[in-house]
């Protein structure tokens, strides 16, 4: 069974912002990640950092295409690796509708299933916050709120 997350939102924003935002983690840390080591290039490895949860994982850049397409893989759970790509359509009305699939869950079909739900959400919220950042220069510390106990708590 191929079991996918996927997030999409419409931003109104022009592609260029809304790619860079997940190009540069100085942008990027406004509504996901507290911190990154460097921004995306094809072929590099950088570390992103969520610090309020004390948790940093490498990022490996596999695909970039500006202002279309970015390929990464990342550690998923069960010790393995999992690829999530962006895809930006530019709407030609100064606005990007951005979809996010995340995907390579390792384990059995019910973990899989439980990856790919709890990886829905994260993405949901990284997009919503993506939303508010770009379009009101609202920073909402969804990410950090969602688990306000830690994620142990």
């Amino acid at each position: 069974m191929d079991v996918r997350a996927r997030a999409e939102m419409l931003v109104r924003r022009p592609v260029f912002d809304v790619f860079e935002a997940f190009i540069d983690p100085e942008i990027t840390s406004k509504f996901w990640f507290t911190r990154g080591s460097g921004r995306l290039e094809a072929g590099k490895t950088v570390t992103w950092e969520w610090g309020m949860y004390g948790l940093s994982f490498p990022v490996n850049v596999k695909a970039l295409e500006e202002n279309r397409r970015i390929l990464i893989e990342w550690p998923g759970d069960e010790d393995s690796l999992t690829e999530v790509e962006w895809v930006f359509a530019d709407r030609g009305d100064g606005s990007t509708f951005v979809g996010i699939v995340n995907s390579g869950f390792a384990g059995d079909d019910a973990q899989r299933v439980e990856q790919a739900i709890g990886s829905t959400e994260g993405f949901t919220i990284v997009l919503a916050g993506l939303k508010a950042y770009l379009e009101q220069g609202v920073r909402l510390n969804l990410v950090a709120d969602r688990f306000p106990d830690g994620l142990g708590g």
